[in-house]
């Protein structure tokens, strides 16, 4: 898609149900779906968070947030309880806990028992809701798979009568597709029913959505993550009503453009902010390592809140996370040493030139402005409805982060760059994941190299799951070795992907996989392989785990073993996947021997 130039490019659907209705019918259920109240508001004495926050923006005081989530509810309020009380014995207070839910709850809830479970939260009944809610003084911020799925209303009420009065995670609508549940449409006018249904209540609430989790990570420029931000303040407060907070920090790992575009949110009146999340992406295997890592992020994340306070909670993830879900005494760990941290901030605040951050925060700001007024503009000219905010979301999604960049991007047109444009604010991660496969593919020896270019191969990668990077590295790598791709997806239908493989005469599939369903998925595209006559080979690789059935643990184990008994091949990484592609036998679809030859 070179540019935008109709309607029918996004939204070929003649009639789509009018934003206009879903925002009244979602208005209207306010009358019976009410705010209830949780331990953290009756034991402050406040009516919402948004009230707690700014109480302690006056006081000059960081909030800390903590991430949780095991597959059983009632183990998560022990957790919950037991982590808040053994801080609040060490005199540091645990402000909020993030309710990290399962892709299963993005289901509606009649659909949940037959479909695929993760690792994450199953809240199966109320009681599991008030349970969590009650389980200590913490604001429950209840984020994956919440807004942005098909049960976002669901969702939505029940985290509302319970107390909640923050929630998110807006920016999953974008890229969190589930397994087999393609009505986008639908999708759209749930979550625009679900913040119509927040907006219309008679206290303070607020529609989180983590930059990180949506197209954030895509874009080349973070100038265009900002713009999302500034696309997303428009079409939750302006076209529905709402209020709308932004949580980051996943992904950024330079301390520079964490600290700018928390400053950069400032400047456009964000002050009662999730969350700054911690940046996974420092971690690593070496534990030891991880400590510095943290120890990193978090002492800028202190400075940057002290100085310029948006009402972010601080979110020190403990070093485990890269491995396996985190215990509550690593959860308490992690909390220690940021609060220790946070003691010891007076004496580098001096140290940091926030005037040269300021200046890569107005440029994420000016940029920002400048992609979201294109992306309104173009959409309107081509006869998208800007006002309908299901139509709008749907167009937004339908394009993607790639085609909106290409587009709308801020930066000055660059045939040489990979989205055509120049970065105002290169995207770390990108940048990273390209030097990882130049690494890679620079390791490679040339005898090898040869022999897997040589053979013509088709590869057809694709994810299980929403977490896209494995699969941007092995397309990155497929490509400088001279390997032609087919985008398989991410969260692929296991049917959709073998049609896919089929259709293009793959000779492969290469499987990135993250959130606990490997196994699972793996038996699913197995059955579609068979039914549909396609013998190649799969690969698989990323975080090799599920949760045992009948685990009392909740907790995730290996399951690399019985991929590779499933007739996978198992790749521990990158290179493991060279090694056999460069020892495996020709490949046999007509189209790479076309190709080959």
């Amino acid at each position: 898609m070179n540019e935008l130039r109709e309607r029918s490019q996004l939204i070929p659907e003649p009639e789509l149900l009018p934003g206009a209705e879903v925002m009244a019918e979602g208005r209207a259920m306010a009358r019976q779906i009410t705010p209830g109240r949780c331990a953290f508001l009756d034991h402050y004495g406040v009516d919402t968070e948004a009230e707690y926050k700014r109480r302690c923006v006056t006081e000059g005081r960081i909030m800390l947030h903590a991430a949780i989530g095991y597959r059983d509810p009632f183990r998560t309020a022990r957790a919950c309880a037991d982590i808040w009380e053994t801080l609040d014995k060490k005199g540091y207070r645990l402000d909020r806990f993030g309710l990290v839910f399962d892709r299963n709850m993005g289901y509606p809830p009649e659909m949940r028992a037959d479909m695929p479970v993760g690792t994450g939260l199953i809240n199966h009944c109320d009681e599991a809701w008030a349970a969590i809610a009650a389980a200590a003084p913490t604001a429950p911020y209840y984020g994956d798979f919440m807004i942005g799925q098909p049960a976002s209303f669901e969702n939505a009420a029940m985290a509302i009568q319970t107390g909640a009065t923050m929630m998110g995670n807006l920016s999953h609508f974008y890229n969190y597709k589930l397994l087999y549940m393609e009505d986008d449409a639908g999708r759209a006018a749930s979550t625009v029913k679900a913040i119509a249904l927040l907006a219309a209540q008679p206290k303070e609430m607020y529609v989180g959505s983590n930059a990180d989790d949506g197209m954030g990570p895509i874009f080349t420029d973070l100038a265009c993550t900002f713009g999302l931000v500034l696309f997303e303040k428009y079409l939750v407060e302006t076209l529905i009503g709402a209020r709308h907070a932004t949580v980051f920090g996943n992904m950024f790992a330079d301390p520079r453009t964490r600290m700018a575009f928390q400053r950069a949110l400032a400047l456009v009146g964000e002050e009662t902010g999730p969350m700054v999340y911690g940046a996974t992406t420092l971690y690593g295997p070496d534990l030891d390592a991880n400590y510095a890592s943290l120890s990193n992020y978090v002492t800028f994340d202190i400075a940057t809140l002290r100085d310029r306070p948006t009402g972010h909670a601080l979110t020190p993830i403990p070093v485990t996370e890269y491995a396996r879900i985190p215990d509550p005494d690593e959860i308490v760990e992690a909390h220690v040493i940021a609060n220790r941290l946070v003691e010891l901030a007076p004496s580098v605040e001096t140290l940091i030139d926030f005037a040269a951050i300021d200046r890569i925060a107005e440029d994420l700001v000016a940029g920002g402005e400048r992609f979201r007024d294109s992306l309104l503009k173009g959409f309107a000219d081509a006869g998208i409805d800007t006002t309908d905010p299901v139509e709008l979301l749907l167009a937004v999604k339908r394009a993607g982060a790639r085609n909106l960049e290409r587009w709308y991007g801020p930066g000055e047109e660059d045939a040489a760059t990979a989205r055509g444009r120049r970065p105002v604010v290169l995207v770390e991660n990108i940048a990273e994941l390209e030097a990882k496969g130049d690494a890679i593919l620079a390791a490679v020896p040339a005898g090898k190299a040869k022999k897997i270019g040589g053979r013509g191969y088709i590869a057809c990668v694709a994810t299980t799951d929403v977490h896209e990077y494995g699969k941007l590295l092995l397309e990155h790598v497929m490509c400088g070795l001279d390997v032609e791709t087919v985008d398989g997806g991410v969260s692929a239908d296991p049917a959709s992907l073998v049609a896919k493989a089929s259709e293009n005469g793959a000779d492969f599939i290469a499987l990135s996989t993250y959130n606990g369903i490997a196994l699972s998925y793996l038996t699913k595209l197995r059955e579609a392989m068979e039914a549909a006559g396609l013998d190649i080979p799969v690969y698989i690789g990323g975080r090799l785990n599920q949760v045992p059935e009948g685990s009392n643990t909740s907790l995730p184990v290996d399951v690399s073993a019985r991929l590779a008994e499933s007739g996978a091949v198992v790749c521990s990484d990158v290179e493991a996947m060279l090694d056999r592609l460069a020892g495996g036998a020709e490949p046999t679809s007509a189209a790479s021997t076309d190709r080959a030859a």
